[in-house]
């Protein structure tokens, strides 16, 4: 009987340790691993390689040049007249309303002026500002130094207007297209302090 119980306990022994030999094997790494690792970092270095786009997104530029690279024409280097010699009809006066580059670098005049008749050099506009005139198509205008564009520029009499509140005018207060800052025009004129009255109108500029 002890024996057998002998034998029993060694075939119990023996087949412990085989399944324990098996489990060890089968806990071994199997080399999936590394591949799993290659991926992650080749993200991450691809991730960091890539270039940020905040960098190429920031605007380069300030606004006051344009496409192709030649600044806007600004108040501070340009003059700016009236020729009144393009008669009139119907009561209303046509003028070219001329801006001369005279800056030492080219610059470029692109749309409508901002035009309205004004009580003096720094003193307040008087009734509407000029409207828009689409007749002339919108074209940039380069001009050199010493260089003119021009817009013509209707002025329809006040007195063709009943309801006219009039007032005097000392001359025009422009702004140059895209301008802030604008010039001034000596020019004796009847205004209309109205702001439903549009006594003036204005076309792009042209070349000169």
């Amino acid at each position: 009987m002890r024996v057998k119980n002998g034998l029993l306990l060694t075939m119990a022994a023996a087949s412990v340790f085989l399944l324990s030999s098996c489990a060890q094997s089968q806990a071994q790494p199997s080399g999936t691993a590394a591949p799993s690792d290659t991926a992650s970092a080749s993200t991450s270095t691809s991730a960091s390689s890539t270039p940020s786009s905040s960098v190429s997104a920031s605007p380069s530029s300030s606004g006051t040049t344009t496409a192709s690279g030649v600044a806007l024409c600004k108040a501070g280097s340009l003059t700016a007249s009236v020729d009144s010699t393009g008669g009139g009809a119907a009561g209303s006066v046509y003028m070219k309303l001329i801006l001369t580059n005279t800056g030492t670098e080219p610059c470029v005049l692109n749309g409508f002026p901002g035009v309205s008749l004004t009580s003096g050099a720094t003193g307040d506009p008087i009734g509407a500002a000029a409207a828009r005139d689409d007749s002339q198509p919108v074209t940039q205008v380069v001009l050199a130094p010493g260089k003119a564009g021009f817009a013509q520029l209707r002025y329809t009499q006040a007195g063709n207007y009943p309801e006219c509140t009039q007032a005097q005018a000392a001359g025009f207060r422009v702004y140059p297209p895209e301008d802030t800052a604008s010039l001034f025009i000596p020019q004796q004129r009847t205004a209309c302090s109205n702001t439903n009255i549009n006594l003036l109108s204005v076309q792009a500029f042209q070349a000169g």
